[in-house]
């Protein structure tokens, strides 16, 4: 980043300045140091134990990154999406796996942000303000065994009963979904298909009839707990209700916009580590008695890293300022979660090879950099959605 004057964007590449000012800045030196100090440090520890503590959540929170865009007076930080990206960028370009930063993010940007934009006063305060806190852990239910990007054919049901629903079903692929407090749960709330009949409900998971079946094991983000989930006749009370009945699908579709702009941004991050990675070995690594960056074929390699990672950054970043300022950007969100998870498999593949052996080593983390890559393309709507709503976008 260079040097920006007070209020001014900070330059992120030809002809297109990002939205950040000093303050953003400001705020970026503080994640750095918090990351570099108390995450960095303990990550492989974590992955190896396939979670990472509770105790840091609680810590995010005492720190206020669990709220940065969230008021005051639930006791966030009053800012905006853009404090939010900064968080999540430095998480991770600067040393949390996908797996740590999958299970905070989940909580802040995507549990969380439902109960606020659509919740009422009393679910503000039931979740919104002990999650903030990182008193209670939030997790989105939304993919079921039979449903994953095709929303609308989820089947877990909520029969209305007096006083509120028994919900009965299971969800799958769920982030936080061993140790949540409180799941965002997409529903059926009627028998018609399709898009119709969608609601959320907010499930305490302590309720009776909730069941973490199993803990899934899976090739990356191992710092994260990832569960399948059943419903056996849960009464939910009727205020757990989030917006109004059956609109449930414009709440996920709101939602997923966000989502998938904080997975090109953290893919901006961990492009960056990469890259930067890939520079310092390539300087410190010796072959045939001289530095391996010195060499045509290393050189190129870096040098094309660099370039998809600038690019990745441009173009995420445009996306980023024209979301915040409440522009449509159903179109460019989409190409940006598109090019940029691509494009963070390519730098992963090319910095392994690269560090050459040692990059497929666990020391170096370059491994689980390319494990914890794989995700992007599937997670969040996968690759071949994300095309066909570009694709809907030009009336095609």
């Amino acid at each position: 980043m260079s040097e920006n004057p007070a209020g001014a964007a900070v330059d992120a590449g030809p002809g297109i300045p990002p939205p950040f000012t000093r303050e953003h800045e400001e705020l970026r030196e503080t994640v750095r140091r918090f990351v570099e100090n108390e995450i960095a440090p303990h990550v492989d520890e974590w992955e190896d134990a396939r979670l990472f503590p509770r105790e840091l959540f609680d810590r995010c929170g005492e720190l206020g990154f669990l709220g940065l865009k969230f008021p005051e007076e639930y006791g966030g930080q009053g800012g905006s999406y853009l404090h939010d990206a900064i968080w999540v960028e430095e998480l991770s370009r600067r040393g949390a796996s996908g797996g740590v930063a999958a299970g905070i993010n989940a909580h802040a940007s995507i549990a969380m942000p439902p109960v606020f934009k659509f919740g009422d006063e009393w679910q503000r305060r039931q979740w919104l303000v002990p999650g903030i806190r990182g008193e209670k852990i939030g997790a989105l239910g939304i993919t079921e065994p039979g449903a994953g990007s095709d929303v609308a054919s989820i089947r877990t049901f909520a029969r209305k009963v007096d006083g509120g629903y028994v919900v009965n079903g299971s969800k799958t692929f769920i982030t936080n979904g061993v140790r949540a407090d409180f799941l965002v749960c997409a529903v059926k709330t009627t028998e018609k298909g399709g898009h119709n009949g969608i609601s959320f409900l907010v499930i305490d998971t302590d309720s009776p009839g909730y069941e973490v079946v199993t803990k899934l094991e899976k090739l990356g983000w191992h710092a994260s707990d990832t569960g399948e989930i059943s419903f056996t006749d849960v009464e939910v009370p009727e205020e757990h209700l989030l917006g109004d009945e059956n609109e449930g699908f414009r709440l996920i579709m709101a939602n997923f916009a966000w989502e998938r702009l904080l997975m090109a941004i953290g893919a901006v991050g961990a492009m960056d580590a990469l890259v930067d990675a890939s520079i310092t070995y390539a300087n410190e690594r010796q072959a045939f008695g001289r530095n391996i960056g010195s060499f045509q074929a290393i050189r190129h390699k870096i040098a094309e890293m660099a370039t998809t990672a600038a690019a990745a950054k441009t173009l995420t970043y445009d996306t980023l300022r024209r979301f915040d300022e409440g522009e449509p950007v159903i179109r460019e969100v989409s190409m940006t979660k598109l090019m940029t998870q691509r494009a963070l498999c390519e730098v992963a593949d090319e910095a392994l090879q690269i560090h050459g052996g040692y990059g497929y080593m666990k020391e170096y983390g370059i491994e689980r950099a390319l494990r914890d890559a794989r995700l992007g393309p599937i997670g969040g709507g996968t690759d071949e959605i994300m095309k066909d709503i570009i694709g809907k976008t030009f009336g095609l």
